[in-house]
């Protein structure tokens, strides 16, 4: 660890205290942006997306602003953030309507999410303008979650992934043991879809999914995977794709029984595998280094680099059914271009909430 701190804090007292879903991107002029979201508290529908900027690899950050101030109140968006072979930033994720003030959206009877809209955003200026939000028709009935970044692939190709989720109709039918594969040859004007990950355990769904180009051109998308009947989990999920998501390999197990997943590709083939740990001492967020095949995750070392002085807000369960009481979840990393590795997540601590970030210095073999 090189060094700690927050790029936002939040205060409990603020009309928006909580913060959730960080994401960071380099800029071409070597700028780091890092993309959030600000909402009253967890679980209302109320989401704004905020973008702030560092200017020293990530030790300082300022300029915290919301991405689209005329859609508040109106949209709750969750969206984050991903830089593009071009350097183009985009940002990819759920729009949901509000319709009245304080409405949660998620249903305790139905186990599902308010009906929702994928959508994806661009930036041609490192981020100081977005266009307003683009929607992806929604492939098949259902909800989406839908953390993860947009990966623009080397060869132009537009991929995202989404967990299919119950909406607040009981009648409609989801197919929920899957993540979805999104991906678009022409900039986003037209999409197909397929199966990224198909789970084989009966009443089993992913979360967090994620899906990133490897150093040579294989897709690598994993997710959290867990059992809806009991709340535990399965050790997470992945699945290579050796044709740019024409097709997928059979889904297999990672062997590593996390939740929240994030992904970050290395130079040389291997990626970077994020993860929470909330049901396992030391409670935390980990960070794997592997190197993938198609039956075999090649997990090569996986350390604890942020701990939790709690894993809930109460010291209640850390079954995914009580996420609203987590303390601390979501992480991402990147990699910056002196080798070292930004951390960034969301946390509720003793000792500060907001999205805290953690800069890693790489061990050399």
């Amino acid at each position: 660890v090189v060094a700690q701190g927050f790029v936002s804090r939040r205060d409990p007292g603020a009309p928006n205290p909580v913060a959730a879903g960080a994401r960071c991107a380099l800029t071409p002029e070597r700028d780091l942006v890092c993309t959030f979201m600000v909402q009253s508290k967890l679980g209302t529908n109320d989401f704004t997306p905020m973008i702030a900027r560092s200017t020293d690899g990530g030790s300082t950050w300022s300029d915290e602003h919301p991405i689209w101030p005329e859609l508040e109140g109106r949209s709750s968006l969750f969206c984050s953030v991903s830089r593009a072979p071009s350097g183009e930033l985009f940002v990819y994720g759920i729009s949901t309507p509000i319709d009245a003030p304080g409405e949660s959206f998620w249903s305790e009877a139905t186990q599902g999410l308010k009906q929702n809209d994928l959508v994806w955003a661009r930036s041609r200026d490192g981020g100081r303008t977005w266009s307003a939000p683009t929607a992806i028709p929604m492939p098949i009935p259902g909800s989406a979650e839908a953390p993860g970044p947009l990966c623009v692939t080397r060869r132009g190709r537009w991929l995202a992934c989404y967990a299919p989720y119950n909406t607040f109709d009981t009648g409609t039918r989801v197919d929920r043991g899957q993540v979805v594969a999104l991906a678009s040859n022409d900039q986003g004007r037209t999409w197909r879809h397929g199966s990224m990950l198909r789970f084989a355990e009966p009443d089993s769904g992913g979360a967090e999914a994620w899906v990133v180009e490897l150093a040579d051109g294989r897709l690598l998308g994993t997710s959290w995977h867990m059992n809806l009947g009991d709340g535990s989990d399965y050790p997470n999920a992945y699945a290579l794709s050796p044709d740019g998501g024409d097709t997928w390999l059979p889904t297999r197990s990672t062997g590593i029984r996390g939740q929240s997943t994030a992904l970050a590709a290395l130079p040389d083939g291997r990626a970077l595998f994020v993860y929470n740990q909330r049901k396992h001492a030391p409670v935390g967020v980990r960070v794997a280094v592997v190197r993938p095949a198609p039956d075999d995750f090649g997990v090569e070392a996986d350390e604890v680099v942020w701990r939790a002085a709690t894993a809930t807000q109460t010291g209640g369960s850390t079954e995914h059914g009580a996420w609203t009481d987590f303390a601390f979840g979501e992480p991402a990393i990147t990699l910056l271009p002196d080798g070292t590795l930004l951390l960034v997540l969301w946390c509720i601590q003793p000792d500060g909430s907001g999205i805290a970030y953690v800069k890693l210095r790489r061990r050399t073999p």
